[in-house]
């Protein structure tokens, strides 16, 4: 679909927000013909000399050619770029595929005078059918020569397939009083369900952090954003998520951050967690044919986990989506999805709410409901549903969008 004119998604922020340049960070975009014409759908990121890397990948068992790659090259912990091409995914491509993302990094590294395992390589788009990686040369070099650190929306707009918006977010604190800043940009609109990651995203910061410590933030950053959303319960085989510092701060008087354990890591990792849910939430808002923003919460759940299993349950539920879809307070879709979750939970002791308004309690229907009210509230396009199972504690919000028929439209017309 990317491409074609796809009307912008209605949940779209209004501009791209405005990010400033990360010190050791640059971009440059290219119209290498992968798949679409009169697109740019290469990106090629340089980064400087040093920079500490971390990665988390999808769990699917049929993972693209590039995941394999950054996979392997994650032990290394130093990036020096990444090519991130779209309208391919180099998914289930078999040896052809290994060529490629190998061909790929070699022509990067020439470009870049690196080494083929210092370039994170990610691609999107159709699976199955091989990617020409010769399509990069002279390509690459010519990106090389032209970076820019400010062109973050045409960096975001060439990683796009079926999005309608480019995606960035950035957060600016300090460590050490110096300065620092996270920025990353992420693309996802279809095959949304991440385990481990998002479509694609990149993120990166100019503090200066070793990649053990970057790690850690970044796994335990995933869990409540990229690993908290659904558009439509299927995961990809080319989720992506890697985190890059460039360290230049520690030239501003930031110590460098060794220990995963370091407590400077607290600020860090809270102004990272406010970029990753940003970004993630921006998938969700340009869900295939999405109207509705929607976050469900649960609460009283025995365990946190118990908690984001029901979520998931729910938000991910066709009928509970299409209800959405509908405009229609359906409480019973809601009660379906938790049963069925397969979590503990007592349906004499539940609470149902859209938004402000108490739709079921203690098994039956709120004897205060006012539906007229409730309809009003079902036309606005956030729709906030909570659930309390009134077992314990453990309490999870998930973040999904409606299912409309335009998500048949566009995935029944995805490879014409």
């Amino acid at each position: 679909m990317a491409g074609k004119n796809v009307p912008v998604s209605p949940l779209a922020p209004k501009k791209f927000p405005k990010m400033p340049v990360v010190e050791g960070v640059a971009f440059a975009t290219a119209e290498a013909g992968i798949r679409y014409k009169g697109r740019t759908d290469v990106l090629l990121a340089t980064l400087a000399e040093g920079t500490t890397m971390a990665g988390v990948f999808t769990r699917s068992k049929c993972p693209s050619a590039a995941v394999d790659w950054c996979r392997a090259i994650l032990a290394g912990g130093k990036a020096r770029g990444i090519v991130v091409n779209s309208g391919n995914a180099n998914a289930f491509t078999g040896l052809k595929g290994k060529e490629a993302v190998r061909l790929t990094a070699e022509i990067a590294a020439k470009a870049l005078k690196c080494k083929p395992e210092e370039v994170a390589l990610a691609s999107t788009g159709v699976i199955g059918e091989p990617l020409d990686a010769t399509k990069f040369n002279g390509v690459l070099a010519d990106c090389a020569g032209r970076v820019d650190g400010a062109v973050w929306q045409d960096a975001a707009r060439a990683i796009m397939t079926t999005d309608t918006f480019p995606k960035g977010a950035s957060k600016t604190f300090k460590v050490d009083g110096v300065p620092v800043t996270i920025s990353g940009i992420a693309k996802g609109a279809g095959m949304i369900a991440p385990d481990m990651a998002t479509m694609l995203s990149f993120v990166f910061t100019d503090a200066a952090i070793s990649a053990e410590a970057l790690q850690a933030c970044l796994s335990a950053g995933v869990k409540d954003s990229f690993n908290a959303i659904t558009v439509d319960s299927d995961t990809s085989t080319s989720d992506t998520l890697m985190l890059f510092a460039t360290g230049a701060a520690a030239r501003r008087g930031q110590a460098p951050i060794t220990q995963v354990k370091d407590p400077r890591l607290s600020a860090f990792k809270r102004a990272l967690n406010k970029v990753l849910l940003d970004l993630a939430t921006q998938v969700v808002k340009d869900g295939e044919g999405a109207r509705k923003f929607v976050a469900v919460t649960v609460e009283g759940a025995t365990s946190k986990k118990s908690a984001k299993r029901i979520a998931l349950s729910i938000a991910n539920s066709p009928l509970v989506k299409t209800a959405i879809a509908g405009e229609d307070a359906n409480w019973g879709r809601i009660v379906m999805a938790v049963g069925k979750a397969g979590e503990p939970a007592e349906r004499d002791l539940l609470s149902i709410y859209f938004g402000p308004y108490r739709l079921a309690e203690a098994g039956g229907r709120d004897p205060a409901y006012d539906e007229a009210k409730v309809s009003t509230y079902m036309k606005g396009d956030r729709i906030d549903i909570r659930v309390e199972i009134g077992l314990g504690r453990g309490k999870a919000t998930v973040y999904t969008c409606d299912l409309t028929k335009a998500y048949v439209e566009i995935n029944g017309d995805y490879r014409s």
